[in-house]
């Protein structure tokens, strides 16, 4: 992979990392600051489960802010796009699919296989 798609990729997952952070924050924000009280049950029951709806999504994302940033960590270091199983070239479409992803289609599909099984 050249400087140029290297680049290209630090970008992507640059700005998915800044957006992501922002609406963690966001979150926090609104959360902190809504002190809503409803004196009716159903209510209260409904806007606990939509926070905690909310929350479950934001726990994903910060995983994937983990992924992103090893996934730019890897950048830095050389061997971004480069499978960790196989050590082969992870393919370009691939990449712009899942940029956080470490292993080719292959070993991907092979992986996904043996959790089947076992």
């Amino acid at each position: 992979m050249d400087a140029k798609q290297l680049a290209e990729f630090h970008i992507l997952l640059q700005s998915q990392m800044d957006e992501l952070l922002q609406d963690a924050d966001k979150t926090v924000s609104d959360m902190t600051e809504t002190k809503i009280n409803f004196p009716d049950p159903t209510d209260r029951a409904s806007l606990e489960s939509d926070r905690n709806f909310e929350l479950r999504i934001r726990d994903r994302e910060r995983k994937l802010i983990i992924k992103i940033r090893e996934a730019i960590a890897r950048i830095e270091d050389g061997t971004f796009g480069q499978c960790e199983k196989c050590e082969e070239e992870i393919g370009a479409e691939r990449l712009l699919a899942r940029a956080v992803t470490t292993l080719c289609i292959d070993c991907k599909t092979e992986q996904e296989k043996q959790e089947r099984i076992g």
